[in-house]
């Protein structure tokens, strides 16, 4: 069995995949909810973003070490080339070129969905997160002061983006995740997991 598996998440992850976010939602501002959510609602936000997009777990030696995943942007239909991008890694897991991969998979698979801009949206300062974007390449677009309030204070928040796709005109619409070549999906989640496992 291969040490490294990248995979698409389904609803029964949901609580191996909350061990990892719990910890960024009670200690760190890197999210802005207050209160981890239940198995259940997480179950439901798993099977409502990977019904449309990528939502992929990382496994190493059998055990999920980080998630992402990639979900509509904003909701009128011009922006439905556009999407935004999230990723988990385990604490224990860190620097060790997972997100990195898991972000590349979830980006050459909505590139297949005819998305054409990928946006990062990240509290600042975090330098993970920041050094992450500008070494796969994103441009820092905006900075927007006191956006969020957690742990008693005002928090920044910047937003990175990256073009996958040439803007042309006369654009296919957006593709369901289920209407990608699965052979294709199979062959990207592979390739990176090989990057992972070379770095291990």
């Amino acid at each position: 069995m291969d040490r490294v598996k990248i995979r698409p998440a389904v609803a029964a992850d949901a609580a191996a995949l909350l061990e990892i976010y719990a910890p960024y939602v009670r200690e760190t501002t890197i999210t802005f909810e207050y209160e981890t959510p239940g198995k259940e609602t997480f179950a439901g936000r798993i099977e409502a973003i990977a019904a449309e997009y990528p939502y992929l777990v990382c496994e190493i030696d059998g055990r999920i070490a980080a998630y992402a995943y990639g979900h509509r942007h904003m909701e009128r239909a011009a922006y439905q080339w556009n999407a935004e991008l999230s990723v988990y890694v385990d604490r224990g897991q860190l620097r060790r070129g997972i997100g990195r991969a898991l972000y590349q998979a979830v980006m050459e698979i909505l590139k297949l969905q005819n998305v054409q801009t990928v946006y990062g949206i990240v509290t600042s300062p975090n330098e993970n997160s920041e050094r992450l974007h500008v070494a796969m390449g994103f441009t820092k677009r905006a900075l927007f002061p006191q956006m969020g309030y957690k742990f008693d204070r005002w928090l920044d928040v910047a937003w990175y983006e990256k073009n996958l796709g040439g803007h042309g005109k006369d654009m296919e619409p957006f593709k369901a995740i289920g209407l990608v070549n699965p052979e294709t999906l199979t062959r990207i989640m592979e390739n990176c997991a090989g990057e992972i496992a070379k770095a291990l």
